[in-house]
């Protein structure tokens, strides 16, 4: 029996085949068993990311006529038509989207795999984004990716490198990329001190207000055969011209429909409403058709099960989302008084370093002044002793002189000529002693006056001695630390300048007790904090209406480079909607007015 068993029959009982599972930050593998279902394998991705509210996700692939397909939860994988490769392949992403993402989503994990798939559907603009909104968007994102602002560690052209905005956007200015990223940076630098999680939240709370958020769009035709497109939506069915997929032409509410089902390429929606016809169009494919009746049902059950009592499941997420929410909270006050306190205590570090820098220069300078009166008197003393020594080689010329003068005097003058000539030299010579006595009272004079002197400067030296140990006295501090270089042997720093040398070692002592005070305060405070946490709606809403005001301003801002040929069809659309003042939900409120039989009626005359 073995033997006569097909090959591929025997690899299929006794193999598993090799699987890779992407999200939009993962590669997964895993080896699966040939009898595994769909939801064998979805379960197994979820469990490894951790991911609790499934409901939103499903698995997409390429099946082998080339069709991107949803894994069937129900099915075994190898019987849904998956592609023969050597590894199948799947994506793990959003199938169906909040109504709303603050409300609605609790998981971290959920609420980042959501933000990533996003923000490249604008990137690759199958969101359309207008300029303004893409740069806010993108100082989210770096938000997110980055932590806070730092002015010191950040690098100009830092986030130009970054695929940060649709090339749409890019094209349609006569701005560089330095241009754009300096308007990126201003928005980034005002969300300082919020957290990773924050960021990708007001991204999302940002995102879901785009009119082609959440929106799956399908080719139609209608009973003329008019080209048209079906938008599937968390709300309900959106029906759009085919030139215009942002502001939707008729809309059905979930609410409003009774029963849904298709045959062949006819697909049918009956309303709740007897009265009304069937909403009828028509696609291109069966297996659109296949595709728009798995999105309607999995949105309409959503979107009965937000307007029930949330499971106990459900309530338990969100009770361990508030908790982690109330624990992060205090955690990130601790973590900003301490951020305080460092910021403090390197302000005093700096401060001090700053005093010490200014008191060693005092020193210098006080070191030097004490330097130039010792070499003043050195040189003083020095003349001094020069002045005396001339004074007595001086006094000792005269005294030769004076004995000259008396030998001449005894002395026989043999001739009267002699006698003159002795006199004339008697004479000279008596001008020569009264010239060397006035010369040696002269030198003994100055000598004096250079004995005066040196007494001065020893005066002067030893006032500034003075005032050099004043000075220091002065600044003394306690338990004095010696400082080489500032003394001479033997000398010390001030116990003041040692006691700013010991404040500078701040960095590595533990930071003060009273954090443990300051914890009992946050801890009394998480009432509070839940308050504010209730108030989180309405604060929102005022800082969208500030958010809708500064992207007015960039809008005016850049208009006046903005290349109006390279405007897209969705660019001069939103443009007409900013001019009339209309919005997403405006617009869906007024579509949404009338009967349901007059909609049916209007789409069938599209």
């Amino acid at each position: 029996m073995k033997d006569k068993m097909p090959p591929f029959r025997r690899k299929k009982l006794g193999k598993s085949f090799p699987v890779k599972v992407y999200t939009l930050d993962a590669e997964l593998e895993f080896n699966l068993e040939w009898r595994a279902t769909g939801r064998g394998l979805f379960d197994l991705v979820c469990r490894t990311i951790g991911l609790r509210e499934t409901w939103y996700f499903g698995l997409q692939y390429e099946d082998s006529k080339g069709f991107i397909s949803w894994l069937k939860l129900d099915k075994k994988v190898q019987d849904q038509g998956i592609s023969q490769q050597p590894t199948t392949s799947f994506m793990f992403l959003g199938k169906f989207y909040p109504e709303d993402v603050a409300e609605e989503l609790v998981q971290e994990v959920t609420q980042h795999l959501f933000f990533l798939q996003v923000k490249q559907a604008i990137l690759s603009m199958d969101i359309y984004c207008p300029p303004e909104a893409s740069v806010l968007l993108a100082s989210y994102a770096v938000q997110a990716k980055y932590g806070d602002y730092d002015e010191s560690m950040y690098k100009p052209g830092m986030l130009a490198s970054e695929d940060l905005l649709p090339q749409r956007v890019i094209d349609q200015y006569q701005m560089t990329p330095e241009m754009w990223e300096d308007r990126i940076k201003i928005w980034y630098a005002d969300h300082r001190g919020m957290s990773r999680d924050e960021a990708e939240m007001e991204y999302l709370k940002i995102a879901q207000d785009l009119d082609m958020y959440g929106v799956n769009y399908f080719p139609i035709n209608n009973k003329k055969d008019t080209e048209l497109w079906l938008g599937v939506t968390a709300l309900g069915l959106n029906i759009y011209e085919k030139e215009n997929k942002l502001t939707p032409k008729t809309t059905f509410t979930w609410s409003e429909i009774r029963h849904i089902s298709f045959d062949d390429k006819k697909f049918i929606i009956k309303p709740v409403e007897k009265s009304s016809p069937n909403f009828v169009f028509f696609s291109q494919k069966v297996r659109m058709n296949k595709l728009i009746l798995d999105l309607c049902i999995g949105n309409h059950d959503l979107f009965m099960r937000r307007r029930k009592t949330d499971s106990m499941e459900v309530q338990q997420m969100k009770a361990q989302a508030k908790e982690e929410k109330s624990r992060r909270q205090i955690e990130r006050n601790k973590l900003a008084r301490e951020k305080q306190l460092r910021e403090a205590a390197e302000r005093e570090k700096a401060a001090l370093e700053q005093r010490l820098m200014q008191y060693q220069e005092e020193m210098r300078l006080a070191n030097e002044a004490l330097q130039r009166s010792e070499e003043t008197a050195d040189l003083l003393a020095e003349k001094s002793r020069v002045a005396e020594e001339e004074a007595m080689l001086l006094s000792q010329k005269a005294a030769e002189a004076e004995q000259e003068i008396t030998r001449l005097r005894l002395g026989v003058m043999k001739t009267e000529e002699e006698k003159v000539h002795l006199e004339r030299k008697t004479r000279e010579a008596e001008l020569l002693t009264a010239r060397l006595v006035d010369e040696s009272e002269r030198r003994a004079a100055e000598a004096d006056r250079l004995k005066n002197e040196l007494l001065k400067a020893r005066l002067a030296e030893k006032q500034a001695k003075e005032k050099l140990l004043e000075f220091l006295s002065r600044n003394a501090y306690n338990n004095i630390t010696p400082v080489p270089n500032l003394y001479q042997s033997g000398q010390v720093l001030p116990s003041e300048l040692q006691a700013d040398l010991r404040s500078l070692q701040l960095d590595s002592e533990p930071l003060p007790a009273d954090l443990t005070a300051y914890d009992l305060i946050i801890d009394g405070d998480v009432e509070q904090l839940s308050l504010e946490i209730e108030k989180e709606r309405v604060e929102y809403l005022e800082k969208s209406k500030h958010l809708q005001d500064q992207l007015r301003e960039l809008r005016s801002e850049i208009e006046v480079l903005k290349v109006g040929e390279k405007q897209s069809e969705l660019d001069q659309l939103h443009e007409e909607q900013v001019r009339l003042g209309e919005t997403k939900y405006s617009t869906l409120r007024k579509v949404k007015s009338g009967s349901t039989k007059a909609r049916v009626a209007f789409f069938e005359e599209l």
